[in-house]
């Protein structure tokens, strides 16, 4: 079952709109109707109001099937007479765009709302909890569900043949990696790849591990998960029979919860790949997320292993989208390799705090890369975008150019850091003078043995001071005024002009790594 929130989220990227009854929002809705006119006894929690004449008319419908809410066909000029005919008759009403095919919108609204109700195959509610103790009843030990990264999804009630190692892997919410490596090693993941049939691990006292059936839950060719029940000896017979049997019934479960939530995170995609690329209509794409009309931060995310990266970053853009509605604080979407997500600015730190909680739910073995934009109102958060990247390549590069606070650079504070990565980036594509002062003093070092170079920099940097310059270098004052006059005769510095001073400050910059 489902929120009228959510419905209502999911559904704001159709063009449906819901018209007053605010407070109806947590209402739960388990099913959906459509008028029949050879049946007056259709009821349901959401009503399809297929060729109602009127806003009036369809109300009148909801409230003869006994409606939460009636999403009826009608402009945006009937929202006054919709909300009233609502409050009046206690029904939410959502005006549908005349544009949008019912049935398409049919598909979306079965395919929501009946996601809680039973499974195809009439076995019982899809609920993974009860599904688990079902099971567990059918097979006679306790049942965990895991999907393909041996992540807790699911677990029963029963303790029978329980064991620690069982106890440790509900209580952290996924398999130890000790007894990952153990199952590795003993190709229990291999053999899960290769067959349907349930197989049986044998014990493993060192880590308090009783022993073990499993089996693969698959879709086609596509593993979605495993099942694991704790027994002393291998099943046979009817438990047998049920555990196979159990795998299929949680494979229904977990394809329509994924095609819930698959729907869902495509809606919030699309809505902002619209905020990154720039549209016209950036306020009413922020309200359709659900996010407030205030000022927003992107931040770019990537992932880095030396295994599955690509199945990381689909890991990080899963947990990021986890929680759809006012759960969870940002709007996300995956573009080639990186991550995207839009958060509401309540400063650099708070976005960090974000992105080390995302990497915290990764495994340990992944690198989280990242760089945080500006705050920005809707309309420019093309540029926050285009900020958070280039803090992304920073963070990529070279980790000592994170903010002073630790974790991935904020834009807003290390403009600067940014500032001489775009000249470095130059100077490697040949866009800046190849020849000059700096050129010049480089090849005499290379050519001499001096250190011309570094005494530039040291005096520039000291602003003219040959006492601060000379502490620099580790040299004496008069050295470094005796190397100022040579230099000037290898090539024309002209240090009294404040614009050549400038330009050769930002050349060692440019050419500093």
């Amino acid at each position: 079952m489902i929120t009228l929130d959510r419905l209502v989220n999911v559904l704001g990227a159709y063009g449906v709109r819901l018209c007053g009854r605010p407070e109806r929002r947590s209402a739960r809705l388990r099913s959906v109707a459509i008028p029949d006119a050879t049946d007056g006894r259709v009821a349901g929690d959401v009503l399809m109001a297929v060729g109602a004449g009127s806003v009036t008319e369809a109300v009148r419908w909801a409230v003869a099937a006994q409606a939460t809410v009636v999403l009826v066909r009608a402009g945006a000029e009937t929202a006054r007479e919709a909300a009233a005919a609502g409050e009046s008759h206690d029904v939410a009403v959502m005006l549908v765009d005349p544009a949008v095919s019912w049935s398409h919108l049919v598909g979306v609204v079965y395919g929501l709302v009946l996601e809680g109700r039973e499974t195809e195959s009439g076995r019982g509610p899809t609920d993974l909890f009860a599904l688990a103790d079902s099971l567990a009843d059918a097979v006679g030990g306790a049942v965990t569900i895991e999907d393909p990264l041996s992540r807790v999804l699911a677990y029963s009630r029963s303790q029978q043949a329980g064991d620690p190692a069982r106890l440790e892997t509900i209580l952290v919410r996924q398999v130890p990696e000790r007894l990952r490596e153990m199952f590795r090693a003993r190709r229990v993941f291999a053999r899960l790849a290769a067959t349907d049939e349930p197989i049986f691990v044998e014990p493993d006292p060192s880590h308090g591990m009783t022993g073990r059936m499993v089996v693969a839950v698959r879709a086609g060719r596509e593993l979605l998960g495993s099942v694991w029940v704790t027994c002393g000896s291998p099943l046979t017979g009817t438990r047998h029979t049920a555990l196979a049997n159990g795998a299929r019934t949680v494979a229904l479960h977990l394809l329509r919860s994924r095609a819930s939530a698959d729907l869902e995170r495509q809606v919030e995609s699309d809505l902002v790949v619209r905020l990154l690329e720039g549209t016209a209509d950036a306020a009413t794409v922020v309200s359709r997320l659900g996010l407030a009309a205030r000022e927003m931060r992107v931040v770019a995310v990537r992932t880095h292993t030396s295994e599955e990266p690509h199945a990381m970053l689909l890991l990080a853009f899963e947990r990021a989208t986890t929680g759809f509605g006012w759960s969870r604080p940002g709007r996300s979407t995956l573009l080639g390799d990186t991550l995207y997500t839009i958060l509401p600015d309540a400063g650099a730190a708070a976005a960090r705090e974000w992105v080390a909680a995302l990497g915290a739910g990764l495994p340990p073995r992944v690198r989280v890369a990242a760089g945080i934009g500006a705050a920005a109102p809707a309309a420019e958060l093309p540029a926050s975008r285009r900020e958070a990247e280039e803090c992304l390549a920073l963070h990529e590069r070279d980790t000592s150019h994170a903010a002073p606070a630790g974790g991935p650079p904020a834009y807003d504070e290390s403009w600067d850091d940014i500032l001489l990565h775009r000249l470095r980036a130059a100077a490697r594509a040949g866009r800046v003078p190849a020849r000059g002062p700096v050129s010049a003093l480089r090849r005499h070092d290379a050519l001499n043995d001096t250190h011309y170079v570094a005494t530039l920099r040291a005096w520039l940097e000291a602003q003219g001071d040959l006492v601060v310059a000379a502490e620099r270098l580790g040299v004496h004052a008069n050295t470094v005024r005796n190397r100022l006059r040579r230099m000037s005769e290898v090539t024309p510095l002209n240090l009294d002009d404040p614009r050549k001073r400038l330009a050769m400050v930002i050349t060692l910059a440019a050419e500093d790594e």
